[in-house]
């Protein structure tokens, strides 16, 4: 199960050549992760004030499939793809949304984003249990 976030691409974020550069499909994942924890009615801010948890990005990946371009209305699909322990694992899926009726959206990039688990000195630690519940729950469905 994803959830999908909607964004229109600013001028700011495109390049000299008008094409969304590269790097800020890394920040639409991450507002795609905050994004899903909202809609589980958790928050990065209560992970970091509430249970000392921090989550580092140690690995991220993006496949360019095509161009996004100022104005466009994009699609941020994000979905828990691995809980084990201290890491965590994200996939994404940015689209442009349909122009039209009966268009389909356009798969733009898609990628992964992998987490561990962390105190603010960097030690591993486990997710706490209502964070860890409801990300498996989505992993299966529920």
């Amino acid at each position: 199960m994803a959830v999908t976030t909607e964004v229109r691409v600013r001028y700011a974020e495109t390049d000299q050549m008008g094409i969304v550069y590269y790097a800020n499909y890394l920040v639409w994942f991450e507002i795609g992760r905050v994004e899903l924890l909202r809609s589980l009615g958790l928050a990065y801010s209560q992970l970091e004030l509430e249970h000392q948890c921090i989550l580092p990005v140690v690995e991220a990946n993006c496949r360019y499939r095509a161009p996004a371009r100022y104005d466009d209305r994009i699609l941020i699909e994000t979905r828990p793809a691995l809980l084990r322990g201290a890491v965590l694992k994200f996939a994404y899926r940015i689209l442009r949304k349909p122009g039209g009726e009966g268009e389909e959206p356009a798969l733009l990039a898609e990628g992964e984003t992998t987490h561990m688990v962390c105190d603010d000195q960097l030690n591993k630690k486990p997710l706490p249990e209502a964070y860890a519940t409801a990300l498996r729950g989505m992993m299966n469905g529920a």
